[in-house]
């Protein structure tokens, strides 16, 4: 065993000794040592609940004949940290989350790991952990949260950010939001929608590193307690066959989970993680994969942001494995590869099946013919930009209109909530990507408030930042390389007119080359923004968003 490095024999009576010292017991200290990875912290929604979950995976590697040692992690709630100083530190603080478990495991030897997060950073972080590590190891989220109801329609956090663009536009009162915040968030767990820790505990069952039900299951139902303590038994049976993270994470896996993320129409800062976690794992995953599955994938699933329907209602139509029985049918989905379970992707989702064709859509019926994600190439983005593109209004699939650029998110909300902003518009907003921002700060309040004041079938926004995964409308964001970088979205012009062709994958400035070659000679590198601290090497380390923000 892995843990014999640290309790085994005689020279290790001194660390043994350690271990009694916190009450272990000779039998306890013999089998097999399991840590497990706590995020639990007061912060967050996701997990507020976390210590009962991993009580309950507790109680599952005690049964199957391990002894559980918890430990640990940081995690930032994105809603608190949004709009302001904080937002820069949510993106880097994935790095810190893979490098802390990295450290816990490296200097504890643990037989097998099993990983409890929730929402956005951290999923990503402990994946991109238990793959660097390589060790037996299966992730037990907390589950999303329940949706909200007031006066009689489901709300969840983004109706409270788009409510401020409401208020603003004299279409709600200032009384009527005070009461919608009451509502939106009724219980805890990772925020009711198709945003990204919704989407990325999707995609880690999808790939195979948690067991089914791991993206949907209610954070409030049984169901989630019994499927932790499922994960306890599980991780034991990996650890017996030596079942490792890359034996699960192959190429096909991801594929398989990019297919699944155009189908339910996930947030686009799964085409961060993705391809960082596929890093992790050894494997390549360039950005072109992204809109290779995006053509092959019918979007089946209009959930919340840009459709109606919630977490809860997709896991009561069967969830992420009924959605595998569809997409088989494309013959686009290896079934073959392994997962946690012990048993193949395809023995996994024979089990189930579509229970509500309204929630999962079959093939032959689709919300969209093609997936929820799309990548943008062009003068502007040489080397890609992301959209959602199943969240945009038809008519803005297609859109050309005046520059209007702003230095900050902070330049540009002020702009939007000041009634600056005229239909038909392009919101720039830059310097705001990895190195630039730093940090790559999501633009959930400019978004929020171009729909709260009625302009997203008229106004795109442009960004070398990102947006939340709650985000809707003409929203592109990654264009990279980034204005920091020196990126053609550094030299952009107010006035300057940019085209937008999502259906050809095509996003442009309209000037010539010879132009842009001026700019260019005439750019300068910008002062950073941070220091000192961690951002500031963050800011010095960080690759490109198209390389899923990596640290170099």
């Amino acid at each position: 065993m892995r843990s014999d490095k640290m309790k085994k024999g005689i020279e290790r009576a001194p660390h043994r000794s350690l271990f009694k010292a916190m009450g272990y017991t000779d039998e306890e200290i013999k089998r097999p040592i399991i840590g497990v990875v706590n995020s639990f912290n007061e912060i967050i929604p996701g997990h507020i609940h976390l210590r009962q979950v991993v009580d309950a995976v507790k109680a599952g590697i005690r049964m199957a004949g391990g002894t559980p040692v918890e430990f640990g992690a940081i995690g930032i709630c994105d809603g608190i940290a949004m709009n302001h100083l904080g937002m820069r530190y949510s993106l880097a603080s994935r790095e810190l989350i893979a490098d802390s478990v990295e450290v816990m495991s490296m200097a504890h030897p643990f037989d097998g790991l099993v990983l409890v997060p929730n929402c956005d950073k951290i999923i990503p972080g402990m994946l991109m952990a238990m793959l660097r590590l390589n060790i037996p190891a299966i992730l037990v989220s907390g589950g999303p949260m329940l949706t909200g109801n007031w006066h009689g329609k489901k709300v969840n956090l983004i109706s409270v950010f788009e409510g401020i663009g409401q208020v603003k536009a004299g279409k709600m009162s200032e009384e009527e939001l005070c009461s919608l915040e009451d509502e939106a968030c009724p219980t805890c767990g990772s925020c009711a929608g198709m945003f990204t820790a919704n989407s990325m505990n999707c995609l880690s069952e999808a790939i195979g590193l948690a067991l089914p039900g791991n993206g949907t299951i209610p954070a409030v139902s049984a169901k989630r307690y019994r499927l932790a303590k499922l994960a306890g038994m599980k991780v034991m049976e990996l650890v017996e066959k030596g079942i490792k993270p890359r034996d699960i994470a192959t190429k096909e896996a991801f594929q398989n989970a990019i297919a699944m993320d155009m189908a339910l129409g996930c947030s686009t800062n799964t085409v961060l993680h993705v391809p960082a976690i596929a890093n992790e794992a050894k494997v390549d995953l360039p950005l072109e994969v992204f809109n290779e599955m995006s053509h092959k994938t019918p979007h089946l699933c209009n959930m919340i942001p840009g459709g109606p329907h919630s977490l809860q209602e997709l896991d009561l139509a069967g969830g992420i494995q009924a959605i595998f029985t569809e997409l088989d049918k494309l013959g686009i989905i290896n079934g073959d590869v392994m997962t946690v379970t012990g048993n193949t992707l395809k023995e996994n989702f024979s089990k189930f099946k579509v229970l509500d064709h309204d929630v999962i859509r079959p093939i032959e019926n689709p919300y969209h013919k093609e997936g929820g994600i799309a990548i943008l190439y062009g003068n502007l983005a040489p080397d890609g930009a992301v959209v959602k593109q199943s969240a945009v209004a038809p008519e803005m699939l297609t859109h050309k209109g005046p520059a209007r650029v702003f230095e900050s998110e902070d330049e540009a909300y002020s702009a939007i909530l000041g009634g600056k902003i005229n239909p038909g518009d392009v919101v720039v907003i830059r310097y705001e990507g990895p190195k630039g921002g730093p940090g790559m700060p999501e633009m959930l309040s400019p978004t929020s408030a171009i729909v709260g004041m009625g302009l997203d079938k008229e106004v795109a926004l442009l960004t070398d930042g990102r947006f939340s995964g709650g985000t809707k409308g003409a929203a592109i964001g990654h264009i990279s390389p980034e204005a920091a970088d020196g990126g053609p979205i550094g030299l952009v012009k107010e006035g300057d007119i940019i085209s937008i062709d999502i259906p050809k994958r095509r996003l442009d400035i309209e000037i010539s080359d010879e132009e842009l070659g001026k700019r260019k000679a005439s750019w300068k590198v910008p002062e950073p923004k941070i220091k000192e601290g961690y951002l500031a090497r963050y800011a010095r380390m960080v690759a490109s968003g198209a390389k899923g923000a990596i640290v170099k």
